[in-house]
């Protein structure tokens, strides 16, 4: 007999994860943002944050709402391929010359290793029991900091209504042949994953279908908003998008009704080695507090009790998504990898240089731009 699953029981499996009475050694944060503000300034003053994305300004929104909220606080965010990040942050590691206080990334994987190999600090910022539980370590060595998910991006002023794709197979409309840009799947693991989700529904026959539309590949997935929104292209499924759509916009993000689309909680952690300690503690209680992840995010929150945007349900209520589906993905890395060899048979080698150019391997400051 199967049991119907409602939104409410979704939500209760969500919560179910809660932490446990033998994890409360790391209480959570007690001091308030301005308290905080006041311990960063007397550090210094100063926050090194490696961010997962894919240019070089592409978390300015967040570092000039954090330097608006906390002046005299500077937040240096170097935004890189997550894959490029964790590798050179291993090898700062290895090498003693670590850089950055907070990492912040897609490679989820890499959270519980570096966990294991004791070089994250076990801290829970204030507001620790609205995160949701599957969203946080039980230690507080990591925790999710904004819900992302990649689908359908469309131009609404250039295409016309009945062909905006939603579901995997419209992709295949004859009439958006030469008109769809994608990511590279394998170059990008969120983007590979939305692959295998539609692979393992689907086949391979899909993806060689897929091929034949003759799709313009980029690197990173910044660009296929942007090309979409300039109209270089019609649509793409390999970015995100604002759930509150801009109505100056030419372009918009929606949700398929049936086929799975990719989510996940993108991880943040401060390490034991932070250089400014207090100041990493307040970018992490700033960016997990209820009205930042009300007004600044523009996609889930990670928080129980900040309502998604109008029209759109929690994330855990949509059942052709699983955030903790992407996590068991990224942990598999042969499966990655076996998958990835597969899909570069049917689209190539990646080429084009880094869409976030090429930080080098101690950088402290992001790239002009």
């Amino acid at each position: 007999m199967s049991i119907a699953l409602t939104p409410a029981k979704i939500i209760a499996l969500a919560l179910s994860a809660a932490i446990p009475a033998s994890y409360a050694a790391v209480a959570p944060e007690k001091q308030t943002l301005d308290q905080l503000y006041q311990n960063a300034l007397k550090e210094g003053g100063e926050v090194i944050v490696y961010a997962g994305g894919d240019t070089p300004g592409q978390q300015d929104g967040i570092k000039q709402a954090f330097e608006k909220r906390f002046p005299g606080v500077k937040l240096n965010v170097i935004v890189d391929y997550s894959k490029f990040h964790d590798a050179r942050i291993d090898n700062q590691l290895a090498t003693n010359s670590l850089v950055p206080d907070v990492v912040q990334l897609q490679t989820l994987q890499d959270y519980p290793r570096w966990k294991q190999e004791g070089v994250l600090m076990n801290y829970k910022p204030a507001g620790w029991d609205k995160i949701w539980p599957a969203f946080r370590d039980n230690d507080g060595a990591w925790t999710g900091v904004f819900v992302d998910a990649f689908s359908n991006v469309v131009n609404t002023r250039q295409l016309p209504e009945a062909q905006w794709p939603r579901e995997a197979k419209d992709y295949l409309n004859p009439a958006l042949k030469d008109k769809i840009v994608l990511t590279w799947p394998n170059d990008d693991d969120a983007v590979l994953f939305w692959f295998k989700q539609v692979v393992d529904q689907y086949g391979w026959d899909y993806v060689a279908k897929l091929k034949a539309q003759n799709p313009m590949l980029v690197r990173g997935t910044q660009a296929p908003a942007d090309d979409v929104e300039s109209g270089k292209a019609l649509a793409t499924f390999s970015t995100d998008g604002m759930l509150s759509p801009d109505a100056q916009a030419n372009s918009r993000f929606m949700l398929p009704t049936h086929d799975p689309f990719v989510s996940w909680a993108q991880r943040a952690a401060i390490f034991k080695k932070a250089k400014h300690p207090e100041t990493a503690k307040l970018y992490l209680n700033w960016l997990l507090d209820k009205n930042t992840q009300s007004n600044v995010w523009y996609m889930w929150s990670v928080r129980t009790d900040v309502a998604p945007a109008k029209g759109y349900k929690h994330i855990w209520e949509y059942k052709n998504t699983h955030p903790e589906a992407f996590e068991k993905f990224m942990s598999n890395r042969a499966e990655v990898e076996r998958f990835r060899a597969q899909m570069t048979l049917y689209f190539g080698e990646v080429t084009g240089e880094p869409s976030p150019g090429w930080p080098g391997l101690h950088p402290s400051t992001a790239l002009a731009h």
